[in-house]
């Protein structure tokens, strides 16, 4: 049996859960729904099953509920590789950590860091640590126009656009080239998505490593370009895959059944 928490920002046009589903119906997959506002993680009464996290809210009951779970269960996306992908504080120290090209950061409480570090590059990026959608997310030029801390700053680097790379077991299986005529390329913020029909050798490679510098079954890679390669901007643990030609749930129907089949094998 394959367990499925649905993902909450699920809307009936834009169903991410329920794509993957139809895909696991078609393969005669056994599913069944799972809500962690429900049951006891205590007493879940379910064990050494495969639980599938299309999403959770960010807040300490899904994430408590699930890790807790995942003593017992094999959980896809793993709770500590979506923990990390939920913090970009995490994220960006294991992208450095393993090499991965991404943004100049920092990370203080210390608004004489953040001025310092505007200074050098003259403009920057304020983002929230915990977040999503693109939301929370301005360019600055001012330490007058400095949100709440902690802060997490990124130098700015100046493009016309940014990708999604899909990537399921460090494989880049799909990619989208969002563009807008603003700040934020997100789909949510109202970015365009375009797929992109052949994924450059570089970029599925750099998607790849940044996948595996998070230990993450799949994931949604965000790059910028950069000079004649690209940098890391996030790693999505949870990520949707607007505009995709690759048929993704597909993809994932497939690994979620594999995985189950080891896990009886």
């Amino acid at each position: 049996m394959i367990y499925i928490i649905k993902k909450p920002t699920d809307t009936p046009d834009d169903n991410s859960t329920g794509m993957v589903v139809s895909a696991l119906d078609k393969r005669n997959a056994p599913w069944k729904y799972l809500d962690l506002d429900k049951i006891n993680p205590f007493n879940p009464g379910i064990e050494d099953e495969l639980i599938w996290v299309c999403g959770i809210r960010q807040d300490g009951v899904h994430f408590e509920a699930l890790s807790v779970l995942g003593l017992s269960n094999a959980v896809v996306n793993s709770p500590e590789s979506i923990a990390t992908c939920a913090s970009k504080v995490q994220t960006t120290a294991r992208l450095i950590k393993a090499g991965v090209p991404t943004p100049e950061t920092i990370f203080t409480n210390s608004q004489e860091h953040v001025e310092t570090f505007l200074e050098k590059h003259g403009k920057v990026v304020y983002k929230p640590v915990y977040g999503f959608d693109g939301n929370g997310i301005y360019p600055m030029t001012n330490i007058s126009e400095l949100g709440e801390s902690p802060y997490y700053i990124q130098e700015f680097i100046k493009n016309n656009c940014d990708y999604r790379v899909f990537v399921i077991e460090g494989e880049a299986v799909g990619a989208i080239r969002r563009s807008s005529d603003t700040f934020a390329h997100n789909i949510h913020q109202g970015g365009l998505g375009e797929a992109v029909a052949e994924i450059p050798d570089n970029m599925a490679e750099i998607s790849s490593r940044a996948a595996n510098a998070v230990n993450i079954d799949y994931c949604g890679v965000d790059l910028l370009p950069w000079e004649d390669s690209y940098l890391v901007l996030e790693v999505n643990g949870t990520p949707n895959w607007h505009c995709m030609s690759a048929p993704i749930p597909e993809y994932i129907a497939g690994y979620l059944v594999e995985k189950e089949k080891s896990l009886k094998a």
